[in-house]
């Protein structure tokens, strides 16, 4: 099962398979949480790796070996600079977010660890970047609930994001809790891969009239 987990600790402490990096759309190495990805993974071996890719849009991700880091991954996220809200900031953000799970699950990984994108020099609001960062989360959790299970980190390290963060936490896991207590009390329908079905099998499936006849009335 899937879970997300606020800590007060470096990102690149984390017990994870893959590390995000709050990147820039270059690719070339930075301040902050850039910085220090750079410098404990190895600034050459990453930047040759970063200059080979050459650029990731912003709202997007690209992802590297670790190299000297223990985590195996490097997932470079680029979030927006904040403008306002008036430069589709929130999208871009959740879209930073959702590429770099999509990465960790085409990767086979099984733990990712991140830190606040764009909260820091591109001047995100903390509050709405916790909402982001977590709304995006909790929805990639509930596409591949039942198929693919990823604990996700965020790593913070000032006291007041911590518990800003945990408080937004707080308020989706119960959303989604409730989201997953509804999936698990619909009644469960035997169904084939529709490529697999017959022609009649498809018809009553795009009529929702599918499952075992003996469960269910005809419509």
């Amino acid at each position: 099962m899937s879970r997300i987990i606020i800590k007060k600790i470096g990102v690149t402490k984390l017990d994870v398979d893959a590390v995000v990096n709050a990147a820039n759309s270059g690719l070339q190495a930075g301040g902050g949480v850039c910085g220090k990805i750079f410098e404990e993974a190895g600034y050459m071996e990453l930047q040759r790796a970063c200059n080979a890719i050459g650029h990731c849009k912003t709202g997007s991700a690209v992802i590297t070996p670790g190299f000297s880091l223990k985590q195996k991954y490097i997932i470079h996220a680029v979030g927006p600079i904040w403008n306002g809200g008036a430069d589709n900031e929130e999208k871009k953000l959740r879209g930073a977010y959702t590429r770099s799970l999509e990465l960790a699950m085409e990767n086979d990984l099984h733990s990712i660890g991140f830190p606040l994108i764009s909260a820091g020099i591109f001047g995100y609001p903390k509050d709405q970047a916790w909402k982001a960062a977590l709304q995006s989360a909790f929805a990639f959790m509930k596409k591949h609930r039942g198929s693919y299970d990823i604990d996700i980190y965020f790593a913070v390290l000032d006291d007041v994001i911590l518990e800003m963060g945990q408080k937004e936490l707080e308020k989706q896991q119960a959303d989604y809790d409730e989201w997953c207590a509804g999936q698990d009390s619909m009644p469960r329908i035997d169904m084939p891969p529709i490529e697999q079905m017959t022609e009649e099998e498809r018809q009553r499936f795009m009529t929702g009239v599918y499952g075992n006849p003996a469960d269910r009335k005809e419509q």
